[in-house]
């Protein structure tokens, strides 16, 4: 069922802060001329902010700003805090919960703590000082990136080698996780509601940024199930699973839970949590929206509501 929208944000001045320094920077751009064009159908005043760096102005009187800059500077606190400094109001979550949510090691420890079902991990440092404690098959991936930017799955020693060469470029250590063979799912979350899995099916090898994006890099192709075809008992547990690494981390508004559904006994493992998820009209988040009813320019609506609920 749609939730229903309250808040009017006709002749509201809107900034939409875009692009951003990050690896993600293209995402971000296609995610915001979505965003602007549903913003301006509720009547908005949309102020378009191209971001690359913090000495980005937005006007003083602006409404809110709808921060759509993926990765770093958007996602881990950086832009957060600017904005907290300016007294400008914005979409999302907040500084603190921002930097948990964007550090996998932090947001790991998180949901270790809560009980969260997560994948068996160690922070491997890149000086070779380390021995390797996760077996064959596992996953390298820096602890800071997003759009699978820098993650390599690894069957043999050779390609964990060429990995961590791969991984300094991202930092002092890695993460490593055990590879979990199996089916790969995204949760969305609405303030309390949690949103319909979606089944993410790449057609060759892993969800990576060549079958994410293929309109960015002529690569790739994925298909996409909303709602996945579980059954009642599989699909709350993954859901339940979702909202609680949600919760774990104190995460504000919204956001996207990765999650992986071991083929052997359909038990979920939560990877991450994007707090600033795609937001292309066919991007994940309003694929899970729609199918409950909620068309993109009232997820817009419904993004800004929460925020503005959560930092009066």
């Amino acid at each position: 069922m749609a939730s229903r929208l309250m808040i009017d944000l006709k002749d509201k001045k809107i900034a939409v802060l875009k692009g951003g320094p990050g690896s993600e920077r293209k995402v971000s751009l296609k995610t915001a001329e979505s965003v602007v064009e549903a913003l301006a159908s509720l009547g908005a005043q949309v102020i378009e902010v191209d971001v690359t760096g913090p000495d980005f102005e937005v006007p003083a009187d602006v409404f809110i700003a709808m921060n759509l800059i993926h990765g770093t500077f958007g996602e881990d606190g950086q832009i957060q805090a600017i904005l907290e400094a300016k007294g400008i109001r914005y979409t999302g979550a907040g500084v603190h919960t921002s930097r948990i949510a964007f550090d996998k090691k932090l947001s790991k420890e998180r949901f270790i703590a809560a009980g969260v079902p997560t994948p068996r991990s160690q922070i491997y440092p890149l000086d070779g000082s380390a021995k390797l404690e996760i077996g064959f098959p596992l996953v390298v991936k820096p602890p800071c990136e997003g759009s699978s930017v820098g993650v390599h799955i690894c069957h043999h020693q050779s390609e964990f080698d060429a990995a961590i060469e791969d991984a300094k470029k991202f930092g002092k250590d890695t993460l490593i996780e055990d590879y979990v063979a199996g089916k790969e799912l995204t949760v969305g979350v609405l303030g309390d509601q949690v949103l319909p899995v979606i089944h993410i099916e790449p057609v060759d090898g892993f969800y990576d940024i060549n079958n994410k994006y293929p309109w960015m890099t002529g690569k790739g192709k994925t298909l996409y199930h909303c709602p996945a075809p579980f059954s009642e008992a599989v699909t709350k547990q993954i859901q339940e699973a979702a909202l609680a690494a949600f919760r774990s981390c104190g995460t504000e508004v919204y956001g996207r839970v990765d999650v992986m559904l071991r083929d052997s006994d359909q038990a979920p493992f939560v990877l991450e949590i994007n707090t600033i998820p795609g937001m292309t009209s066919s991007s994940l988040l309003p694929k899970a929206a729609k199918a409950v009813g909620i068309e993109f320019p009232q997820l817009c609506a419904r993004i800004i509501e929460l925020s503005l609920a959560a930092r009066p």
